[in-house]
């Protein structure tokens, strides 16, 4: 396992660029808001000042009404598409001015981060420190969810855009394509010469995607035009388990920072209203999980995928639920032939092992999964989680995703997407160190 942990330092420490990481080299050359969390928690394990400066470089891109963009874009590349000159993050009023950048964001991660490196310092006294100097622009982060994407006030926020999910080009969303019929875009495509086409999102997916960019961008990227217009609003149980999950990391940091007692009381407020309306709304009783709510048009998206089991992360359902979610996944995901957990459901005709969110294995989300796990008391489910993920490292590599199906390694061609992946070495190193 040293050799193991030593090569994915050595991944980290490549995809450093003086102030932030990129994933991976070529594929995705600026920085990402969820995959940096995900990084400094790498980080924090054998250098905590790039830990630090990680969060602190995602942090310096926050907006004036306090959202942060998923892609910040540092440099000046034309590898990737679409880049800045798309986005066009400066016809926002509110938008940083000294960050190019996207008008959406992704999974709320940073709270929990925070707490995490926290849990990981050897100086705890020093990283509280560091805590205190950022963590109200996480505050202010979250507020701007519940006042800017939660139109109903229930303690839900909602994505518009797919991206925003994290699950890019997940089966879940299919549905809601087919309610959109959007022009053909010309435009020439990048990750495609990085990877086999056959594992990423197709040129039609990409249209629906840039057509909904193009509907923020008309309306200035303000949030409640785009609550009235966009054909994407998803209230995602992933995202508001990330949410949800970093208000409680929030709370317990302010009460060890002190002197808080106005946020701590908000982020309570938040907190009881959310975990409600989680339950009530998004639980199927039915699949037995919780499921993506599709707010636009007002149903379930009834699909079982790696997000479904995600809230056992965050302490959200009750035990009976843990029961049922449990269950659902080692009867659906957890066979034999599997390896855990695959991002959809593997018995679903949606079901593709082999391309980006449709099927494959993500270490963020065994991540995610494992510590859920072990908080409801699966520890031998959540030991075959961390198993699995290192299974499939040492055989592959640190590849972006895998291939849930074990017969496929025995070619040697199982992991898929950019290699060298930052959040994939990360992870592993946190998930080698925890007993």
């Amino acid at each position: 396992m040293k050799d193991l942990q030593n090569k994915a330092i050595e991944v980290l420490n490549n995809n450093w660029k003086d102030g932030f990481s990129v994933p991976c080299a070529n594929l995705y050359p600026f920085q990402w808001f969820w995959d940096s969390g995900f990084i400094a928690i790498g980080f924090a394990h054998f250098d905590m000042p790039k830990a630090e400066k990680e969060i602190e470089t995602l942090l310096d891109s926050q907006w004036n009404n306090g959202f942060l963009p998923h892609i910040i874009f540092h440099t000046d590349t034309d590898t990737y598409f679409p880049g800045p000159d798309f986005h066009r993050s400066d016809l926002s009023s509110q938008s940083s001015k000294k960050h190019k950048s996207t008008g959406m964001t992704q999974p709320p991660v940073t709270g929990f981060v925070l707490q995490d490196m926290y849990r990981i310092s050897t100086d705890k006294k020093a990283t509280l420190k560091f805590i205190e100097s950022v963590i109200d622009k996480v505050y202010f982060n979250h507020e701007y969810f519940y006042n800017n994407r939660d139109p109903k006030n229930e303690g839900l926020a909602y994505i518009y855009h797919n991206w925003e999910s994290g699950t890019d080009n997940s089966p879940i969303w299919d549905d809601i394509w087919q309610t959109m019929n959007p022009p053909k875009y010309t435009f020439e495509r990048r990750d495609t010469t990085h990877v086999d086409a056959s594992q990423r999102p197709s040129n039609r997916e990409y249209d629906h995607y840039l057509y909904i960019i193009d509907i923020a961008k008309e309306h200035h990227y303000k949030d409640a035009k785009i609550a009235e217009l966009s054909p994407f609003l998803v209230q995602d149980p992933l995202f508001n388990s990330m949410l949800i999950k970093s208000n409680q990391s929030l709370i317990d940091l302010y009460q060890l920072i002190g002197g808080h007692d106005d946020k701590i009381s908000q982020l309570q407020n938040w907190q009881g209203k959310a975990i409600k309306s989680f339950n009530d709304k998004l639980f199927d009783k039915e699949l037995g999980v919780y499921v993506h709510y599709d707010l636009r048009n007002e149903k379930p998206l009834r699909y079982i995928s790696s997000s479904s089991f995600s809230p056992l992360f965050a302490n959200i359902p009750n035990k009976e639920q843990a029961v049922s979610l449990v269950n659902v996944m080692m009867e659906k995901f957890g066979n034999d032939n599997q390896y855990l957990c695959a991002s959809f459901d593997p018995t679903s005709e949606r079901f593709n092992p082999k391309k980006y969110w449709r099927g494959p294995v993500w270490v963020n989300l065994n991540w995610i999964l494992y510590y859920g796990l072990k908080n409801y008391g699966y520890l031998d489910i959540a030991k075959r989680v961390k198993a699995d993920t290192i299974e499939i490292i040492e055989k592959a590599g640190f590849y972006e995703y895998f291939d849930s199906r074990k017969e496929v390694y025995k070619n040697g061609t199982a992991g898929y997407g950019g290699n060298d992946f930052s959040w994939s070495a990360a992870l592993l190193i946190d998930l080698l160190q925890d007993n």
